[in-house]
């Protein structure tokens, strides 16, 4: 039997919604096998962040070092990086392993506001991230701030996804999530030559924490099995799709998605 392997590079949440422990959780979902480096361990619940404390850049490094040095990941997805020393040492790393499946979810702001990457630490990950991304998923304001440009319109997602293709990255995912205009939220794929409307009707819930990290790692569960990118994001987008339908309900402020939804919907689970 092959075990589909799948890396997380992240930070760790200890309400379990977002984080690490979303990324795991899709991985299990998706029958992907899940390990993790983490970069930084924050105290945070429905209600925030209460605290942040990033790992040295170094320890980062022996993590990565220890999964690859036994069981080689078949992808990787990045996501709190925090720092620019992080991001330096595991953009060296992604180059030594030749890592060629690499999702990259731009964790800049939690859902309550606190900001989980330092503000110099953008340009170190479009200078030496950026560039080895099989896939870059950012939500509107992640690509306001990495394009640096006023994203209002479809046509002005697709303008930013050309830019973050001109930047390194081979395809991009620009989230429709925060566009509060319409019922429907639209994610735009862009490889590079053309674009992919992923559409899907917008629900009403507050617990929606861990969306963006959730959508991240179901799309790497997905490269990691070989599907293709169009596929492979349309399944992400599902996932998500159930994990905010079938709402767990739970926390008092933004709860978590519910990460066992999608295999219930497919009658996996009964």
């Amino acid at each position: 039997m092959t075990v589909i392997k799948a890396l997380t590079i992240a930070g760790s949440d200890s309400g379990g919604g977002a984080g690490i422990q979303a990324d795991l959780k899709t991985f299990q979902e998706l029958d992907a096998f899940g390990m993790s480096a983490i970069t930084a361990v924050t105290a945070q619940n429905t209600l925030g962040v209460q605290g942040v404390h990033p790992l040295p850049a170094r320890f980062v490094v022996e993590q990565i070092d220890s999964v690859f040095s036994d069981l080689r990941p078949d992808a990787v997805k990045t996501g709190m990086l925090f720092s620019s020393e992080i991001i330096e040492a595991v953009a060296e790393r992604i180059s030594r392993y030749h890592v060629d499946k690499l999702v990259i979810d731009p964790v800049m702001i939690a859902k309550g506001g606190t900001s989980l990457l330092k503000s110099e630490a953008v340009e170190a990950l479009i200078l030496h991230l950026l560039p080895f991304a099989l896939v870059v998923t950012p939500n509107i304001p992640e690509a306001e701030v990495m394009t640096r440009m006023e994203i209002r319109t479809i046509a002005d997602r697709k303008e930013a996804a050309r830019r973050l293709h001109d930047l390194g990255a081979a395809n991009v995912v620009i989230k429709g999530g925060h566009d509060a205009v319409n019922d429907m939220i639209t994610d735009i794929l862009y490889d590079g030559t053309s674009f992919t409307e992923l559409s899907g009707r917008r629900v009403d819930t507050v617990h929606s924490h861990g969306t963006g990290c959730t959508f991240a790692a179901a799309l790497t569960a997905q490269l990691a099995k070989g599907t293709e990118m169009r596929e492979a994001a349309s399944i992400a987008r599902g996932f998500v799709q159930a994990a905010l339908t079938d709402t767990l309900g739970i926390g008092s402020g933004h709860g978590p998605t519910n990460h066992w939804a999608y295999a219930k919907l497919k009658g996996v689970i009964v």
